[in-house]
């Protein structure tokens, strides 16, 4: 019995719980089984469980062919304590289930598990909302500084300054944002990066999936930004960070056989107790390195491994969210991870198990894990942890494309704009999405929304009664150089134009005049001599 695949969405970590228990208790066998000299209907050995919860896990696709036989034990650990099965006396809870002969039955209800009853957040308000132009100053004003009288200008300079001036410019104000805090950029961070998971989860609401509350703005601009040349987060509080027998013991493992730093003699199983002192520190860790609270995130990453690309991207993103000292840890565990399984020179960890299978058991649970006992969390850890290890060198890059749409979004916010009396628009809203249009709509919108605006300021230029005809006239003519079509389309013919336009009246040229002399020219007389 396959069951059915449970995708992403709200408490999808309970779904996989009583799904789970629908599909073994559908499917177990039952039959007649002798104990103490009598005999029991409709019971189940241990090892009979084992076998059949075994394969039914390993052919859910929920789950996979990564799970193991002896986490399929401890799940029926859990189910007995859960009273899902009971001993053939009824015992359950402080019993502990055995992979032997010992006899075990389903009582008459198996107990489901009920979806929390915590209220969704449906109001916006609870939700992260990003920054707008909501909020502005006015520039200040330069003080000692005497305002400039305004000042008439003539149509001919009014067209040396303008190309084309048609209509009159409203009264407008400059304005910008109030310098925009670290607090708030954060915000900008957490309000995106929560928007971008919703995204790629493909999810209509984030409700059961993460409490905005639990994510931090400012655990996600330190992972973003607070990284060495290798991407690992860098912690401002070293007291946060491991201790450094654990960081040489990590180094030891991953640079084998020239990561002996401390010098330190070695022997035959020098390696196995290195990785011991490795595996005991994590698994002392109060809290699993995803947290509890991002728990059911990464429980619907599960349900997008299909689909690696998308899954990495879900891992991107969401890895963000944790806290940077469980960041880094959890950067520095999968390298090791992946550097222990992938170096040939390192002896075999396990007499018994393969050192890939060996590294996945040992810390999946220390990765994932619930804040609920009763839960599959050893089965879903299993399964990420492997996706994790193999995509270590991915899940730890900034994505792209949140990086670009908040550095577009604050760089957006620090502009200064310019608002106009009476307008109320807002135009720092960008569109929620684009939908994708033809080549000939694109041609025809181009066309469109470049041709009526300019056509609308031709007609409000000739219905402009109070504008002198002679500026009209040199108005009208310069629109007509700079944009031919439109205006020939305004006025095809002649007749057209004459109708709308007031002609030019001529000027009369004054007639050549001969001014008559008073004084005809007379000739040279000399009335005396300058002789002596």
């Amino acid at each position: 019995m396959e069951g059915r695949v449970i995708g992403p969405g709200p408490y999808r970590a309970t779904k996989l719980w009583n799904e789970t228990i629908k599909l073994f208790r559908g499917g177990m066998p039952l039959r007649r089984h002798w104990a103490h000299f009598r005999y029991y209907d409709f019971s189940f050995t241990g090892s009979e469980a084992v076998d059949y919860l075994h394969e039914l896990l390993r052919y859910n696709y929920n789950f996979g062919p990564e799970v193991t036989r002896y986490q399929t034990l401890q799940l029926l650990r859990k189910f007995l304590k859960a009273h899902v099965i009971e001993d053939i006396k009824g015992r359950h809870g402080t019993e502990d289930f055995e992979d032997n002969g010992h006899l075990y039955r389903f009582p008459t209800l198996s107990p489901l598990k009920s979806f929390p009853t915590r209220p969704l957040l449906r109001d916006s308000s609870d939700l992260p909302r990003l920054i707008r132009w909501d909020d502005y100053e006015e520039l200040p004003q330069r003080e000692n500084i005497a305002p400039l009288k305004s000042a008439v200008m003539t149509s001919d300079l009014w067209n040396k300054r303008h190309s084309v001036a048609i209509g009159d410019v409203n009264e407008c104000k400059l304005i910008r944002r109030k310098d925009i805090t670290p607090k708030q950029v954060d915000h900008i961070w957490k309000s995106m990066t929560i928007a971008q998971l919703q995204r790629v989860l493909g999810l209509k609401t984030l409700d059961g999936v993460l409490n905005p509350t639990h994510a931090k703005g400012k655990h996600i601009v330190h992972n973003v930004f607070s990284v060495n040349k290798a991407g690992i987060v860098i912690l401002e509080n070293k007291a946060e960070d491991m201790p450094y027998w654990v960081v040489s013991a990590m180094k030891c493992l991953a640079n084998w056989p020239n990561g002996n730093e401390t010098k330190q003699p070695v022997y035959p199983g020098f390696e196995r107790d290195v990785l011991r002192t490795v595996a005991d520190y994590f698994q002392r860790l109060k809290e699993p390195l995803l947290t509890f609270h991002l728990y059911e995130v990464f429980v619907n990453i599960l349900s997008l491994l299909q689909e690696p690309e998308v899954a990495a991207e879900a891992l991107q993103v969401s890895s963000l969210l944790l806290p940077p000292p469980n960041r880094r840890r959890l950067q520095l565990l999968l390298r090791l991870m992946a550097r222990v399984c992938q170096n040939p020179h390192l002896p075999p960890l396990n007499d018994t198990i393969a050192t890939r299978t060996l590294m996945v058991q040992m810390f999946s649970h220390c990765v994932l894990g619930s804040v609920d006992e009763m839960d599959l969390d050893e089965l879903l850890a299993t399964k990420l942890v492997t996706f994790m290890m193999e995509h270590h060198n991915t899940i730890f890059q900034v994505p792209s494309k949140l990086r670009c749409q908040v550095e577009e979004h604050l760089s957006h916010l620090r502009r200064v704009q310019i608002k106009y009396a009476g307008s109320d628009t807002d135009f720092s809203a960008s569109p929620a999405f684009c939908k994708q249009i033809s080549r000939v709509e694109s041609e025809e919108q181009k066309v469109i929304g470049t041709q009526t605006p300019l056509q609308e300021l031709l007609e409000g230029l000739i219905a402009d009664k109070e504008l002198p005809a002679k500026d009209k006239r040199k108005r009208l003519k310069q629109f007509q150089k700079s944009y031919p079509e439109i205006y020939h389309n305004r006025f095809p013919t002649e007749e057209s134009k004459a109708a709308v336009i007031p002609e030019k009246t001529p000027k009369l040229k004054p007639h050549l005049m001969l001014f008559n002399l008073k004084k005809p020219f007379q000739p040279f007389q000399r009335s005396w001599s300058f002789r002596a």
